[in-house]
């Protein structure tokens, strides 16, 4: 696969300090959700590659067992990936998801947060969404980043950074 030198040469590189872009998308009931619906609440936002893959689900599904911990701590959970609404719904019945989930076929939403990327995969080369995870406070402030995540005890570190 051949890529632009605009997708080469994109790099959103956001830090921590930094006020989180703002956004807005579907959920997994096709309503619109925006960033600043959550103001006065902490956020944690996910962006992850796939629905129903086995490393996507880990990930997912270990921020819904530790949901009533992360609400306990004033934060709400966003997972984001380019997966459509139809999948999303799909993925939150049969993992029981207790989280919200946005569609951003677009990859608008992943670009703004440096997340759709060029990744490698058994030597071929495509662009995708990096899996990084961002901690937002109350006033819409970055205040961690997590890079390159391994699904399996993600949650947990999350949880305890809050």
């Amino acid at each position: 696969m051949s890529f632009t030198q605009e997708d080469l040469l994109r790099k959103v590189t956001l830090k921590s300090g930094d006020i989180a872009p703002e956004f807005s998308a579907l959920n997994q009931d096709g309503v619109n959700i925006a960033l600043k619906d959550f103001a006065g609440k902490k956020i944690v936002l996910y962006f992850y590659p796939k629905d129903n893959t086995p490393g996507c689900s880990t990930q997912a599904c270990e921020f819904s067992q530790n949901y009533d911990d992360f609400a306990s701590k004033n934060a709400v959970i966003i997972g984001i990936s380019p997966d459509s609404v139809k999948s999303h719904e799909s993925f939150i019945n049969k993992q029981n998801l207790k989280h919200i989930l946005l569609s951003d076929e677009s990859h608008e939403i992943c670009k703004a947060y440096g997340v759709w990327q060029v990744r490698k995969n058994y030597g071929k080369e495509y662009l995708g969404v990096a899996r990084t995870t961002f901690i937002i406070d109350e006033n819409g402030k970055i205040i961690k980043i997590y890079k390159s995540v391994k699904p399996a005890g993600h949650a947990n570190k999350v949880l305890s950074e809050l």
